[in-house]
């Protein structure tokens, strides 16, 4: 169950995503619109893990993103941006890449077979909604979840409209932008979203 609060964000979220891919060289145009979003669970419930489609110029652009209390240590240049939760206070949105908490759940999604978790809004602690979502996810594999190994770390081995990461023995490939072309992996993770589908995150051993 992924938990979202009903929340006023301040700087909200697209004008983060505008504003930080913006600044990419591998994106062109300007950001329109949110198509919609998926999201796995950081089983410590620490981390919000989310992955946007967003409907920048004639792309669509595949964007995992964390969101973090406090800072990550040694990830300062794949902060995003700040932000003031209405309900949670600051938090601090990193490019997911980076991350090795949102990286790992992504490989976890991708060697077990899981689907996204159902997007459930809270207000004041208070269940008010579960969410129907227009993008929908699940992994190809049939791992089970004690066999995906623990992270120490991530090492981006390319970082662009598709970065290369080392994790636990893996390499990890995410497609930010949707060219038709699917992510490299023996297991990947499936995306849908309206007129479209594809493999967006491909995982591969070492």
């Amino acid at each position: 169950m992924s938990i979202v609060h009903k929340a006023t964000l301040t700087p909200n979220k697209q004008e983060i995503f505008g504003a930080w891919l913006a600044t990419q060289t591998w994106c062109e145009g300007d950001l329109t619109r949110t198509i919609g979003s998926y999201r796995f669970d950081d089983p410590a419930g620490r981390v919000g893990i989310e992955c946007v489609l967003l409907e920048v110029g004639d792309s669509v652009v595949h964007l995992p993103v964390s969101y973090r209390e406090a800072p990550l240590e040694g990830a300062g240049d794949f902060l995003m941006a700040t932000t003031d939760h209405s309900a949670l206070g600051k938090r601090y949105v990193y490019d997911a890449c980076a991350d090795p908490v949102a990286i790992r759940a992504l490989l976890a999604a991708a060697l077990t077979g899981a689907t996204q978790e159902p997007m459930d809004v809270y207000d004041q602690g208070r269940l008010v909604e579960r969410r129907d979502t227009a993008v929908t996810a699940a992994g190809t594999g049939s791992w089970e979840p004690d066999a995906v190994p623990h992270l120490d770390g991530v090492t981006i081995r390319s970082h662009g409209a598709d970065p290369h990461l080392e994790a636990g023995g893996f390499v990890v490939v995410v497609k930010r932008v949707v060219d038709g072309a699917e992510a490299d992996g023996a297991e990947s993770i499936e995306v849908a979203w309206p007129g479209g589908a594809g493999s967006l995150v491909g995982v591969r051993h070492l």
